[in-house]
């Protein structure tokens, strides 16, 4: 899977409609091969990443967890360090 796209549920705060824009753009960028497509496939890009953020926004809604909420700052920090250990050992 795409490396930029990250874990949305469980956070306190929520993941942002821009959280979840952000992703399904990856994921359709993803699978379609493109960065940016042409203006013949253009609107049906968009409209693929408009569902898919949809739907996505619908699962992280109606998922349930027992786990406590994660805090962003920590995740990001944890991030750092797995990154750092891995490019260090190259």
């Amino acid at each position: 899977m795409c490396r930029n796209i990250h874990t949305l549920h469980n956070f306190e705060p929520a993941a942002t409609d821009d959280e979840v824009h952000a992703a399904a753009l990856q994921y359709v960028r993803k699978i379609s091969g493109t960065t940016k497509p042409s203006k013949a496939n253009a609107e049906v890009f968009d409209r693929a990443v408009e569902e898919i953020a949809h739907v996505t926004r619908h699962l992280l809604e109606d998922l349930v967890s027992t786990a406590p909420p994660k805090d962003r700052e920590t995740e990001a920090e944890k991030a750092k360090a797995r990154s750092a250990k891995r490019f260090a050992a190259a």
